[in-house]
């Protein structure tokens, strides 16, 4: 990576971090929507400065917003939740041609690694009444909440960050563009 992706990566690890810090109320627990996670389908537009840099900002915000949530930092969320936005990344980068399958994928894949540790930690949600083990219940939670906030509101915001002009004014700065024409 060049000089100017490093600096996109930073710029990504911040702006998650202070997305999941500051509407951390939203962000943590059993049932909770990561808005932050909307930056997860940008890794189809921009590659690795995204992933890193989510993962990174996944890292800060799991730490710090645990912290002001719980009262301590867990590990196990600060490590897989930052493995799980890699992963998700990582999927929506591979399948970039294919960006909204990317998210759905990216998002079952958040939800069954983050929600198959969380519900050690914190009570299972009700979901409609049914009566699931705690695990199911968690794993359907976190799922359900990453594909608003992944395959919905950040494939929103990749759809608008792939119009042309949007896109040329990208290049412009020097920065590559990793999804064709067609899907940008």
């Amino acid at each position: 990576m060049n000089s100017k992706e490093i600096s996109l990566g930073a710029v990504f690890a911040g702006l998650y971090a202070v997305l999941l810090i500051f509407l951390a109320p939203v962000s943590f627990g059993p049932v909770q929507l990561r808005v932050a996670d909307c930056l997860l389908p940008l890794a189809a537009l921009l590659g690795w400065p995204v992933i890193w840099g989510v993962t990174l900002g996944c890292l800060v915000g799991n730490a710090v917003g645990g912290m002001m949530m719980f009262g301590a930092v867990n590990p196990i969320d600060v490590i897989f939740g930052s493995v799980a936005n890699l992963v998700a990344t990582y999927v929506i980068f591979k399948l970039r041609e294919r960006c909204l399958l990317g998210c759905i994928i990216g998002s079952i894949m958040v939800g069954v690694i983050v929600g198959g540790y969380l519900w050690l930690f914190l009570p299972a949600p009700s979901i409609i009444g049914l009566s699931l083990p705690a695990w199911a219940a968690m794993i359907i939670s976190i799922t359900v909440s990453s594909l608003v906030a992944i395959a919905a509101i950040g494939y929103a915001l990749f759809l608008a960050l792939t119009r042309s002009s949007v896109i040329r004014l990208i290049r412009s700065m020097g920065l590559k563009i990793y999804c064709s024409e067609e899907t940008a």
